[in-house]
């Protein structure tokens, strides 16, 4: 009879997913104080090392536990067949998503705050519909691409909300782009 394991099968998707967990436990010890100085970004001083720290922290922190858990859940779903497939360049498209969303939330709002892991999520969820092994653009990213960036266009103009639809756009772009780019060297 076999005996049951657990495994540690996804090391940069769990590793994530525990670092947004301890971000959040920090934002209820310090009262928002280690959100608002590591995990978001907002248009700050450049000469502010704290600028740079948060260009990539603010895809750790979270607005409370339902936001930490929804971007999760889809972390962790998409996560290991990422890693699987990318190895360890998971954790580069991971911090080129958070600086490039960061970067363009600063520029286009920079007196919001721009906290989560939405643009991972978005980025990861194109990311994964680049497979196969043919060359070209697969159907399946062009059609997510179309239903997503047609919800999030439409949601960002008739919805006010506290939810950065441009991080959602912009992290699905950059998975899309990276993804595209992975496929051409291999």
């Amino acid at each position: 009879m076999k005996r049951f394991r657990i495994y540690f099968n996804a090391p940069i998707t769990l590793t994530f997913v525990a670092i947004c967990i301890l971000a959040l436990l920090l934002q209820e010890l310090t009262n928002g104080e280690s959100t608002y100085y590591i995990f978001s970004t907002y248009g700050s001083s450049l000469l502010n090392p704290l600028t740079y720290v948060r260009l990539i922290g603010h895809v750790f922190g979270h607005a409370d536990i339902t936001h930490l858990v929804s971007n999760s859940m889809y972390i962790l779903l998409l996560g290991p067949m990422l890693e699987e497939k990318y190895h360890d360049r998971l954790y580069i498209i991971i911090i080129i998503t958070s600086v490039v969303t960061g970067i363009c939330h600063n520029i286009i709002a920079p007196n919001v705050q721009l906290l989560g892991a939405s643009g991972i999520v978005f980025s990861f969820i194109l990311l994964s519909s680049i497979t196969g092994k043919e060359k070209g653009v697969p159907i399946t990213l062009i059609l997510v691409a179309i239903l997503w960036l047609g919800g999030e266009i439409y949601t960002g103009l008739t919805q006010q909300d506290s939810i950065s639809q441009l991080a959602h756009i912009i992290g699905g772009i950059v998975g899309a782009v990276i993804g595209m780019n992975f496929k051409r060297s291999r």
